[in-house]
């Protein structure tokens, strides 16, 4: 078993934000300013330092721009020490989103996923009704917004995962409102006659968050593993990162989307299994594998975009040793085993 990988974050979040020679090509040929809206997620603060990264080795002046609430913590500061320029703001707020800089290219993360069951009517807003005030705000500009793979609904195993021109079939109300985030998007592309990219999602990794370190956790500790949901997709942030900023690159007229998602189709009792082995720990599993999962078809992503860097069987020995090692936890589960769209 390899060592510990990244035995401090901040060399973590390096390895996360390390652009590959396509991302810096792009900048080298993008125009203008790039501005990341709802930059305080998960995988805002990577990307943003990954666009400021290869902004610098393309030898281009343009600034990288993260807006957020900021409501707590020091992410505001360290994202200014990286050389992004940062606003806080309410997105939802008129008056805020027009006072925002005018950017020709946007990287659209706002959004709302956990906490969705009971503020139903939040969730809408964030999902559906802002990318239309976005649009309205910047008319012109080139957009790359977030999706989820969650979209497309529960497909039988033996298709493995959906495609970009499969039949959307959500569930619940998070699913549903990314169906509307993605409506919007695609009447604006139209009505602007404006250049957007989707990018369904399935799912990001890294050492302190993801479908990995959820089940990693649960076998450390000795808690059951839920069969249900037996199947997966996985790829690496850093990967994912790359791959979202290089969507700016196929942004289309209509809305062109994509999958971006690692290349397995893994079991999650199979996953598990080698944690344990991995651990030494035993496992505990409960249920039995359904016949359907989420799961996400990469193949045209990594055909445009290039083949992810970082496999699947690296991150299961990543994710292990930093369990292992006592590496910190961002401490928000990814709820992959829902079944039901109420996350």
């Amino acid at each position: 078993m390899p060592g510990l990988p990244y035995s401090k974050v901040e060399e973590l979040e390096l390895a996360l934000s390390e652009p590959t020679p396509a991302v810096v090509e792009m900048f080298r040929r993008l125009n203008g300013d790039l501005l990341i809206l709802g930059v305080g997620g998960k995988m805002g603060p990577t990307l943003a330092r990954m666009a400021h990264r290869a902004n610098e080795s393309a030898g281009t002046k343009r600034k990288i721009i993260g807006v957020s609430r900021f409501g707590s913590g020091d992410l505001q500061q360290r994202l200014n020490q990286w050389g992004i320029e940062t606003i806080a703001a309410d997105l939802l707020d008129e008056q805020q989103l027009r006072n925002l800089p005018d950017a020709p290219n946007i990287v659209y993360m706002a959004g709302m996923k956990f906490g969705a069951s009971g503020n139903e009517p939040l969730t809408w807003a964030m999902n559906a009704y802002l990318p239309g005030m976005v649009c309205r705000r910047y008319p012109k500009s080139r957009i790359a917004a977030f999706s989820t793979g969650n979209i497309y609904g529960l497909l039988p195993i033996s298709r493995g995962g959906s495609v970009e021109s499969d039949t959307l079939n959500p569930t619940g109300d998070y699913a549903m409102s990314c169906l509307g985030r993605e409506r919007i998007f695609e009447h604006f592309a139209k009505a602007n006659q404006q250049s957007i990219s989707i990018i369904r999602l399935n799912y990001a990794c890294e050492l302190r968050y993801g479908v990995l370190v959820d089940m990693a956790r649960k076998v450390w500790a000795g808690q059951p593993i839920d069969l249900a949901m037996g199947n997966f997709n996985v790829i690496w942030q850093g990967d994912a990162n790359a791959m979202s900023l290089m969507a700016l690159s196929t942004a289309a007229n209509p809305a062109f989307a994509i999958n971006v998602a690692g290349p397995e189709m893994m079991s999650v009792r199979r996953v598990c299994e080698q944690f344990s082995q991995l651990m030494k720990k035993p496992v505990q599993f409960v249920g039995a594998e359904a016949p359907d999962a989420l799961l996400s078809n990469g193949q045209l992503g990594h055909r445009l975009f290039g083949y992810p860097r970082v496999g699947a069987e690296r991150m299961i020995h990543w994710v292990a040793d930093w369990i292992m090692h006592g590496g910190p936890d961002l401490g928000k589960p990814t709820h992959f085993e829902t079944r039901d769209g109420k996350f």
